[in-house]
């Protein structure tokens, strides 16, 4: 929902520091792999209750996440590169609900449920994405991406919201993860209906 705010606020710092990481033959993917093991961090910190530290891991996997795709807009974007940037943000976004269950039983449920509207936004934004390639392309709302990107209710702005709060408040983590469930569902059944109106 907020993602092509932030990127109208945040691109041109990237931007700059993508063009001296692409001089110093920094490649995009290298960037995106490092960023997923960032995420990893993040998880492995979460299992241990430094969250505080998880928070420091989430906040570089996003700026990794950033500096890839600027990278790759200088570079030239590639089919791998666009395979691999979906492949790691997922590994990082199922690795920090699951963190969560790993420290305490309350949290296994919540955090199963998360994982499963996490399954269902990702097979709606995918699907849509392989169908939507063989339609004329979109306004390019979310910049030049590997695939087409059907805007939702929550994307990637407010996934990393959430995992913030999780780590500001981790006592409040089985709430907060049913909560962001329930709009992960509401986000499928957004593109749903989207999907109801744009293919026939």
């Amino acid at each position: 929902m907020f993602d092509v705010a932030l990127r109208r606020l945040l691109d041109p710092a990237l931007t700059r520091v993508a063009a001296w990481a692409a001089g110093a033959r920094i490649s995009a993917n290298a960037l995106t792999i490092s960023g997923a093991g960032l995420g990893l961090g993040a998880a492995v910190c979460i299992t241990q209750s430094h969250f505080a530290a998880a928070l420091a891991f989430i906040m570089l996997n996003r700026i990794f996440d950033g500096l890839d795709g600027a990278i790759a807009r200088i570079n030239g974007p590639t089919e791998l590169g666009g395979y691999l940037d979906i492949l790691c943000d997922y590994v990082f976004y199922l690795s920090v609900p699951v963190a969560f269950a790993w420290i305490d039983p309350a949290t296994q449920m919540p955090a199963l449920i998360l994982v499963a509207s996490f399954t269902l936004t990702a097979v709606s934004f995918l699907a849509f994405a392989a169908i939507a390639a063989r339609q004329p392309t979109d306004g390019g709302t979310h910049g030049p991406k590997a695939f087409i990107y059907s805007t939702g209710l929550m994307e990637g702005g407010e996934t990393i919201a959430f995992f913030l709060l999780f780590c500001l408040f981790p006592a409040y983590f089985p709430t907060l993860a049913i909560v962001f469930a329930m709009l992960c569902l509401l986000t499928v059944f957004q593109r749903m209906v989207l999907a109801a109106k744009s293919f026939r």
